[in-house]
């Protein structure tokens, strides 16, 4: 029978269901797994559900990406399995980071978020496996296993097209409207400044988040300010 994993003290009480924010789990053999994500119940949850397969021996469970990082830095993580928005920091920020320290961790990115601008980025930056937290828990030790074995775990979409940069292709009017958004415009200064109407600006702008894949307004500037506004 499996040994329950220590805990240790934290500063601040815990209910005793989650086991986070640091757990060593006693099980010798197995890939070594270690989970981050900012919310208690996904940590205790993934906890359970992972530390049920016997292949798997689950030694840290973190609220944060530092304190993943860490955990990686400090012992042994084959397979690390995060959220991507986590309290200090993104999934690409840890995938990032893991790549700069030539950390052996293999991360698996499990997420609510599943969005094209997410699987892109997180494609990107290095990751090993992405899933969703829509899908069974299966699909997760799955993922895993995939990972373990040197395999990515992707789901299916055209890589080549993760790869490339959404914003190379768009057409004249594109760029402007993005500039226009960069620059704190409203739908209706751009209507105006444009020379279109205001149901043509939300026309188009719904195509261009489409086209790079942003959620709104915001995520498209970001993007916009990330690849560098002298482009345009």
């Amino acid at each position: 029978m499996q040994a329950r994993p220590q805990i240790y003290a934290q500063s601040e009480p815990r209910s005793a269901s989650d086991p986070s924010d640091r757990v060593v789990n006693r099980k010798q053999n197995g890939v070594s797994i270690a989970v981050a994500d900012k919310n208690p119940i996904v940590r205790a949850g993934l906890f359970d559900y992972i530390a049920r397969d016997e292949r798997f021996a689950v030694r840290e469970i973190v609220a944060s990406g530092a304190e993943f990082i860490s955990a990686c830095e400090r012992q042994k993580i084959d397979v690390g399995v995060i959220g991507w928005g986590l309290p200090d920091m993104t999934g690409g920020d840890v995938l990032r980071a893991i790549k700069r320290r030539n950390l052996p961790t293999r991360v698996i990115i499990y997420t609510g978020d599943f969005s094209p601008a997410v699987l892109r980025e997180a494609v990107k930056s290095g990751a090993w496996g992405v899933t969703s937290k829509a899908d069974d828990p299966s699909v997760l030790i799955d993922a895993i296993a995939c990972v373990q074995q040197g395999r990515m775990s992707i789901p299916f979409v055209d890589i080549s097209s993760l790869m490339s940069d959404p914003l190379e292709n768009l057409t004249v009017r594109e760029k402007e409207l993005l500039r226009a958004l960069a620059n704190g415009w409203t739908n209706e200064q751009i209507a105006t400044r444009i020379g279109i109407s205001r149901n043509t600006v939300k026309y188009h702008l719904k195509n261009l988040y489409e086209k790079i894949g942003a959620n709104n307004r915001a995520m498209a500037v970001a993007m916009f300010l990330s690849a560098g506004p002298e482009r345009f």
